[in-house]
């Protein structure tokens, strides 16, 4: 995946922005504030930080041993670094991306999840 093509797709999930809290160069992806993806799009070789269900991050983790690792300066229970060069395939790193997402979505208070929910 180019890293155009990740930061559009992490921008068409529904009220995502895009922040530089740490520094120019590292892109925060949120949704009503709360992050689920932090990368550096301009980094080769192109990687990712995305949350992840603590037991779907062991069987990443040990499915794609080099390409998807406990997160870097994040809580590794929680956080995965995945490696977006091309190895893995497309439509997986889609579904991580998506499945970050979902998470910090579900974690939101019931009020804003619904107002998320509106068009």
């Amino acid at each position: 995946m180019k890293p155009q093509e990740l930061r559009a797709l992490c921008l068409s999930f529904n009220a995502v922005v895009e922040d530089f809290p740490f520094n120019p160069e590292t892109s925060v992806f949120k949704v009503l504030g709360k992050m689920f993806a932090l990368t550096n799009l301009g980094a080769r070789p192109l990687t990712v930080n995305l949350k992840c269900d603590p037991e779907d991050a062991i069987r990443l983790r040990a499915e794609h041993a080099d390409l998807v690792v406990p997160g870097w300066h994040m809580n590794k229970r929680h956080w995965n670094t995945v490696t977006a060069d091309g190895a893995l395939p497309d439509t997986l790193l889609r579904e991580l991306v998506e499945d970050s997402y979902d998470l910090v979505v579900a974690g939101l208070p019931r009020a804003e999840r619904l107002r998320l929910d509106r068009p």
